[in-house]
C-alpha cells in the first residue's frame, strides 16, 4: 500500500517537472511550424528540472517493476 501512496505523488510530480519544461511549446510547436531550428543548451532551473525528471521517472519504473515483483512472489 505504501509502495502505492509514493507511485501516486511520484507521478504527480513527474507531471509538474514534464509540464514545467517549454520547449517548443503552443500549438505552433506541436504542428511542427515556428521552429527555431537551433539547440539552446540547458542551464541553471532548466537543467535541474530536466534531471529530476529523469530521475523521478527512473524511481517510479523501478518501484513499478518492485512492486510486481512482489505481488507476483511474496503474496
Amino acid at each position: 500500500m505504501a509502495i502505492a501512496i509514493v507511485q501516486i505523488v511520484l507521478s504527480v510530480a513527474i507531471i509538474a517537472l514534464i509540464l514545467l519544461q517549454e520547449r517548443s511549446s503552443g500549438m505552433s510547436g506541436l504542428l511542427g511550424g515556428g521552429g527555431e531550428g537551433y539547440y539552446q543548451a540547458r542551464r541553471g532551473m532548466e537543467k535541474l528540472v530536466f534531471y529530476a525528471t529523469i530521475v523521478l521517472t527512473i524511481v517510479f519504473v523501478v518501484l513499478a517493476v518492485y512492486q510486481l515483483y512482489a505481488q507476483a512472489h511474496l503474496g
